[in-house]
């Protein structure tokens, strides 16, 4: 599995992992409009604000982002992000990093890969530590955090009353 910047000609098979998705949240994916990702000139629109975003933050209350894709043999596997800055909101409820995988390809270690992948990005922005946090009802991000050598801080509730773990990790581990 390869960490690659988002690439117009992954088209179909993020078309694919869309339709597994079902319509559900994928962290670490930037997707604010996943109905214009099915066709291709709302994709490729998208892919180049994705790649913007290392730049220029998307909008108000955005950060700049690096984005990552976990790609296999020209396949679509999921995303990783790396927010650039915590504003208040990430940095209570949101983090450095947001990861998914899709489903048909969970289960084979590609979060803790990413995860790990994109620690020397951070490094090289200058960040020592990434904050990441995961849902507590998510025991599989929990372990991906875990072994990569996350350090709990505390738990936190959301808005919407989610319990919220909330760990860093240092940037120069190779965990």
């Amino acid at each position: 599995m390869d960490l690659v910047a988002p690439d117009p000609a992954l088209f179909p098979s993020f078309r694919t992992s869309m339709r597994e998705w079902d319509g559900a949240h994928q962290d670490g994916a930037g997707i604010r409009d996943a109905a214009s990702l099915l066709e291709r000139d709302g994709f490729e629109t998208w892919v180049a604000q994705l790649l913007a975003e290392e730049a220029e933050p998307a909008g108000p209350g955005f950060v700049t982002c690096t984005y990552r894709w976990l790609v296999e043999d020209g396949e679509y596997l999921g995303s990783v992000a790396l927010r650039h800055e915590l504003n208040d909101f990430l940095a209570r409820f949101g983090g450095h990093v947001g990861y998914g995988v899709r489903p048909s390809a969970r289960g084979r270690g590609l979060a803790t890969q990413a995860l790990r992948g994109i620690l020397p990005f951070a490094r090289r922005r200058g960040i020592d530590e990434v904050l990441v946090i995961c849902d507590e009802q998510n025991p599989a991000s929990r372990a991906v955090i875990e072994r990569c050598g996350g350090r709990f801080e505390d738990a936190v509730q959301d808005d919407d009353g989610r319990s919220l773990r909330r760990y860093w990790i240092g940037t120069s581990l190779s965990a």
